[in-house]
């Protein structure tokens, strides 16, 4: 995985994956999930080939809040009418990654939940292998959640970061084609401001929306996939110059010149999309799996666009292709086949990934989004994600930084670099007492 996508291998992905992330979201979408075929690799036997092991309930710990008592309710539905001595029900939780750790450390976990960032050797403590489901010659980002040789986790699809935007905000504006440098993008705002609409919806309070400029963004700009992982070779990884000064200096500049929404302390997620479908938002910096949520917050697939973020003026642009959470079964879990057997199902036959606009991460299914197709067609060069090593990872937990939160306090602060300092001091600090 430690290797840029080339421009072919990437048009290959866009053709095989980027078209997928189709109808719903992480969020949701209004159309009916497209079942995938079972196609299980034949050198290794399925985990739900054996029917009769496929029993008992089980519970999958999700971050969809938004699916609960909609479309969950169709999926277990559709889980007990493939194996009818199982049943699934679910638990959702907002504050997916901190919760789960938690939850980990008290040993109260369900059967099934979305794997938080801990070090991959600390898998096997409370995961158990899925090498055994037949899918590992079939799935990208098979390495993401492994360790020893074995999978522990299963990415429930991959995701692309770029301005999503309202084509119709764009035209009331004045704005004939999209911005493909950082210039042309604070132009564009401005257009926007000046036809009083909102250019950039950060959801700045809800904090977990910024993700984008405290990793995605720095990767990219720095053209380096391994960016987040040469953090633990130095004792001062956030400087103003650099990749992830740049990248929040970015958000600083929009946030100062008026482009984000007027008070950004009281932000709300749910009516963002609303807004962005409505036009009174023109864009997201955000990852593919919003765009079915806009649609279906208000408007049509047309209206709806996606291109590269242009983070300077080079006019050569990088995209992410990242993972998103991961599927884990618990090693202790009662129902241990039928949790194996929940995951492939989810990654199968639910939809979900068409469903939350991912791309998807089986191999050979296709995706749905045609907006794919607009963001492929600007020659971004995407680069492939790496999972944090053990030794990033540890500093991170170590220093307690969020990242996000990180984002947030730095667009805030009166004097960025003093902040900059100080969290390479906790970083630091956090490296010498590891003994990194």
């Amino acid at each position: 995985m430690k290797k840029y996508l080339s421009v072919a291998v990437a048009l290959t992905m866009s053709v095989t994956l980027l078209a997928a992330c189709g109808s719903k979201t992480e969020n949701a979408s209004g159309d009916s999930a497209t079942k995938a075929t079972d196609q299980p690799t034949a050198t290794a036997k399925p985990a739900d080939s054996d029917a009769d092991k496929i029993k008992g309930k089980i519970t999958f710990l999700t971050n969809r809040t938004d699916m609960v008592g909609k479309e969950y309710v169709e999926y277990a539905k559709r889980f007990k009418e493939k194996y009818p001595n199982a049943e699934v029900e679910f638990e959702a939780i907002t504050d997916l990654d901190k919760t789960t750790k938690v939850r980990l450390s008290t040993g109260d976990l369900p059967d099934v939940l979305l794997i938080p960032t801990i070090a991959n050797t600390d898998l096997p403590k409370y995961f158990a292998p899925l090498d055994d489901l037949g899918l590992n010659d079939n799935i990208y980002f098979k390495d993401f959640k492994s360790t020893g040789g074995k999978v522990y986790g299963i990415a429930a699809g991959g995701a692309t970061v770029g301005i999503v935007y309202n084509k119709k905000a764009f035209a009331d504006a004045g704005i004939t084609a999209v911005p493909k440098t950082l210039d042309e993008f604070y132009a564009a705002s401005e257009k926007l401001k000046a036809k009083g609409i909102v250019p950039l919806a950060s959801n700045f309070k809800d904090q977990w929306t910024l993700y984008p400029w405290g990793s995605e963004i720095p990767t990219v700009m720095s053209g380096n996939a391994n960016l987040n992982n040469d953090r633990a070779k130095t004792d001062t990884p956030y400087t103003m110059d650099n990749a992830y000064g740049k990248s929040m200096g970015i958000l600083r500049t929009m946030y100062e010149k008026g482009y984000l929404e007027p008070d950004i302390n009281s932000t709300n997620w749910e009516q963002s999309k609303k807004d962005v479908a409505s036009g009174k938002f023109a864009m997201y910096l955000l990852g593919n799996w919003v765009i079915p949520q806009v649609i279906d917050s208000g408007t049509t697939s047309d209206n709806v666009g996606f291109f590269p973020f242009p983070y300077d003026n080079s006019g050569k642009l990088n995209a992410p292709l990242s993972p998103d959470w991961a599927y884990g079964v618990n090693k202790d879990s009662k129902n241990l086949d039928t949790a194996k057997a929940f995951v492939k199902w989810m990654l199968e036959d639910s939809g979900f990934d068409d469903f939350a606009g991912f791309i998807p991460v089986l191999k050979d299914k296709q995706p749905k989004m045609a907006q794919l197709s607009e963001f492929n067609s600007f020659g971004a060069t995407y680069l492939e994600g790496i999972s944090d090593n053990d030794d990033t990872t540890q500093i991170i937990n170590k220093a307690q930084f969020v990242k996000e939160a990180v984002v947030q306090d730095f667009v805030l602060q009166k004097d960025p670099k003093a902040y900059l300092d100080k969290l390479n001091e906790k970083w630091a600090a956090a490296k010498k007492a590891l003994g990194k």
